[in-house]
């Protein structure tokens, strides 16, 4: 069984479990102060409440299977299993002994527990049971299937991967790398940069030298040896 199908078989027991929860179950009679006989009808929510919660169950089980990755979703089979499982246990207790829940309907309509007449019960609780025990077998089977789903988070991560993948090997590719710097170019640069030539700064400083026999003419004439 596919995660689709599964995701479909689920919704559609949900809702059918909904279907066969909300006709009646249950009729009898009782009499009161006014009325001699007064109907009184229960329905399968109403005489068994476990029927709609195991139905909102397997709607939301279904929806977490279409949703959630490989352990979420045993876990929402597990769980779609139980409500099968709750809902046929329900309907059993219902049906092997429906005069507490008649009672409960016939004190919330008319106030009075005394029934005048036996309980009956309709088809629809044998509904209830079959779609339980449907729940119960698809359960069973998705779990059995399930190995071979793709988790959705699986499929995200490996198209990130080939995303990265794909734009590493553009970054590789011959004439789409950055050129490196060339170490040498700093010292160069530096060598050449606002400190100037080295051999000029040289002669410059030996120019400014005073060689000591023309300092000492130039005194003898009366001229000062440092002015250039």
């Amino acid at each position: 069984m596919t995660r689709t199908r599964t995701v479909l078989a689920l919704l559609v027991l949900g809702a059918l479990t909904f279907g066969t929860g909300s006709p009646t179950w249950i009729t009898t009679t009782v009499a009161t102060a006014l009325e001699p006989e007064v109907a009184v009808a229960a329905t399968g929510t109403s005489a068994a409440p476990g029927v709609g919660a195991g139905a909102l169950v397997l709607l939301a089980a279904g929806i977490a299977c279409a949703l959630t990755g490989r352990v979420a979703r045993y876990v929402a089979l597990v769980v779609a299993a139980a409500a099968g499982v709750l809902v046929v246990a329900s309907t059993l207790v219902v049906v092997g002994d429906p005069t507490p829940a008649a009672t409960n309907a016939a004190s919330a309509q008319s106030g009075v527990t005394e029934l005048t007449s036996p309980v009956v019960l309709t088809s629809w609780p044998w509904a209830a049971v079959a779609t339980g025990v449907l729940a119960v077998v698809v359960a069973v089977w998705a779990g059995i299937a399930a190995r071979g789903w793709t988790a959705t988070s699986a499929r995200h991560e490996r198209a990130g991967q080939g995303t990265a993948a794909t734009a590493a090997g553009t970054a590789g590719e011959p004439g789409t790398a950055t050129p490196a710097a060339d170490p040498d170019a700093a010292p160069e640069a530096a060598g050449t940069g606002a400190a100037g030539d080295p051999a000029g700064s040289t002669e410059d400083d030996a120019d400014d030298e005073i060689d000591p026999h023309d300092a000492w003419d130039a005194l003898s004439r009366g001229d000062d040896p440092t002015g250039r």
